[in-house]
């Protein structure tokens, strides 16, 4: 089954998605954020098409480790997400947490080098982003299943 992967901002959320043997990571779209119930239905909805086992989001903590403001209100985005899977009888998703510091920096890096205009960058830097954090958590998954092997 696939992975979802998060970048959830203030404004928007960055999205992408795994393909079936979760090898890469795709960037599908940015939700513009209306309020965290509808923005939570929607992802649920995005979890439900593309039959995803998985939501990885990522955890924006300071440099030094620490929360942030930011970490607080994707703590609250986590809690709505669970809410309503337990409420619309979705069961088996597992949700996860990946390190996303600097991802946005990276995101943008990538995009600089592939020579993106600044207009289109503001328009895709999260859903690049999203695509940083969901390709590390298959990384991950990809090097602890050779380790057990």
């Amino acid at each position: 089954m696939r992975k979802i992967g998060l970048d959830v901002g203030d404004k928007t959320v960055g999205i992408a998605i795994s393909d079936p043997l979760n090898i890469t990571a795709q960037g599908i779209t940015t939700l513009e954020r209306v309020g965290i119930r509808k923005d939570t239905g929607k992802i649920l909805d995005m979890v439900k098409e593309y039959e995803c086992d998985t939501i990885v989001i990522g955890l924006n903590k300071k440099l030094d480790g620490t929360d942030s403001i930011q970490t607080e209100k994707v703590y609250e985005f986590r809690t709505m997400l669970e809410n309503k899977m337990r409420s619309t009888g979705m069961k088996g998703i597992e949700i996860v947490w990946q390190d996303e510091r600097l991802t946005t920096v990276m995101a943008e890096r990538v995009l600089i080098d592939a020579d993106v205009s600044r207009k289109k960058r503001k328009e895709v830097i999260d859903k690049q982003a999203a695509v940083l954090i969901l390709q590390s958590y298959l990384d991950k998954l990809a090097y602890e299943k050779r380790q057990s092997e």
